[in-house]
């Protein structure tokens, strides 16, 4: 596809290193918090302060990408992204950081995410045909799940060689290098539409028309629901109880190292999976596998040995990756281009940006109930969810190609139907 493909491979060129960038930043940042004398609530604020932005600027960002040239606001957020982390890195190394500064700049980082993630979505059905769009989506996911595996490992020779600050000039650079790769870029133009975003047009008015594009498809605003879900009350079990499980009963990082690798491998395995799997109404593979990712929880808290729980991570991983493939492939195909970036914000607000709320609430939560029962809740509640996902008939009967009433509400024709490739 690639070789077919010459802008999005491009893109994919200089994003493959950004991602990578991206997970030794995941783990460069808590070893750069503690080795200016911060403590555990301060890694927590720092995550909190990168990720706090999506709920302010999120919707903005959408309207942003689809009033001007996608390709350019990315460029312009990676820009910001290197100026950030090279400045990070430079304090660092100096050794003139504070936690204050770090929280300032993750801030800024956060905001330029928010700009970043509307555009990227709304940015991949200018560069490929409509019949390629899930391999496309699944060659993006394969990247940031073979970077779950990769990144972490770079991540821990870069600061044992170079301290936490080598390893954000690393990240840095990557930011550069994928500006440069997007300044070559040169995209379609957005078919033309009456809920086109347009320079000097009414923000509020412009809001309002991605809103009704969501609001009228029930499998849209039904899906995003679930994803809400997903992310406030299933994803706080990986990242805050899972690791205090792995310190209390599985040796500490070594065996939450294990569990994770597991599910990275898994993530690999389902973006594999989607970029050569075709079926007739994708959505309905989507909600049964949004239900399996959901597991997670009760997985991590099953008192299995560590062995199995990562097997059975890697299960959820392939899980994960068939869902968000499918989940922007259904979006880019049935979502009308000029107001595609609108509704993919109102889809980062109510997942990423709500997701702090779940984290702030985890550790909370199990104190009152216990870490176990905790995990169960949260599968509890994220498996019905899921399941309600697949029950919604809009969400069941999509089919996987756009159709000539794709532009209105949840009126569908059936897809011809096709096997595996």
């Amino acid at each position: 596809m690639l070789r077919d493909e010459p802008q999005f491979a491009r893109l994919f060129i200089g994003q493959s290193l950004s991602v990578v960038g991206d997970r030794v930043s995941f783990v460069a940042v808590p070893f750069a918090v503690l080795s200016v004398g911060g403590s555990a609530s301060d890694v927590g604020l720092l995550a909190a302060a990168s990720l706090a932005p999506m709920l302010l600027f999120a919707l903005v960002g959408g309207v942003w990408a689809d009033r001007f040239p996608r390709h350019r606001i990315m460029l312009v957020s990676d820009l910001v992204r290197f100026a950030v982390q090279g400045l990070a890195a430079v304090l660092l190394l100096t050794g003139v950081a504070e936690v204050r500064h770090l929280v300032l700049l993750m801030i800024v980082f956060g905001t330029a995410d928010a700009f970043f993630m509307p555009a990227a979505t709304g940015l991949v059905p200018l560069l490929v045909g409509a019949d390629r769009l899930r391999e496309a989506n699944a060659l993006r996911g394969f990247v940031q799940s073979a970077g779950l595996v990769i990144g972490p490992a770079v991540a821990g020779v870069l600061v044992a060689a170079a301290g936490p600050g080598g390893a954000l000039a690393v990240d840095a650079l990557t930011f550069a290098v994928s500006a440069a790769f997007l300044a070559r870029l040169t995209p379609r133009d957005v078919a033309p539409g009456t809920t086109q975003a347009t320079p000097g047009g009414r923000f509020l008015q412009e809001l309002r028309a991605g809103w009704t594009q969501v609001r009228s498809r029930t499998w849209v605003w039904s899906g995003m629901a679930a994803i809400s879900v997903y992310h406030v009350v299933v994803l706080p079990s990986v990242f805050v109880l899972g690791p205090v499980l792995a310190e209390r009963e599985w040796g500490g990082a070594a065996g939450w190292a294990i569990v994770t690798a597991g599910f990275g491998i898994g993530s690999v395995v389902g973006d594999v999976c989607a970029y050569r799997l075709k079926v007739r109404h994708p959505m309905a593979l989507a909600a049964a596998a949004l239900a399996v990712a959901s597991c997670q929880a009760v997985i991590i808290g099953s008192g299995a040995p560590v062995a199995v729980i990562a097997v059975l991570e890697a299960v959820t991983g392939v899980a994960v990756s068939l869902f968000f493939v499918i989940w922007e492939t259904a979006l880019q195909t049935h979502i009308p281009e000029a107001a595609l970036s609108r509704v993919s914000s109102y889809d980062y607000l109510l997942s990423t940006g709500l997701m702090p709320l779940g984290l702030a609430l985890a550790g909370p939560v199990s104190d009152s109930l216990g870490v176990r029962p905790t995990l169960y809740a949260m599968t509890v509640i994220g498996v019905p969810a899921a399941l309600a996902l697949l029950c919604v008939p809009a969400v069941r009967r999509l089919p996987a190609r756009a159709s000539a009433t794709t532009g209105g509400g949840d009126s569908v024709r059936d897809a011809p139907e096709v096997g595996v490739a």
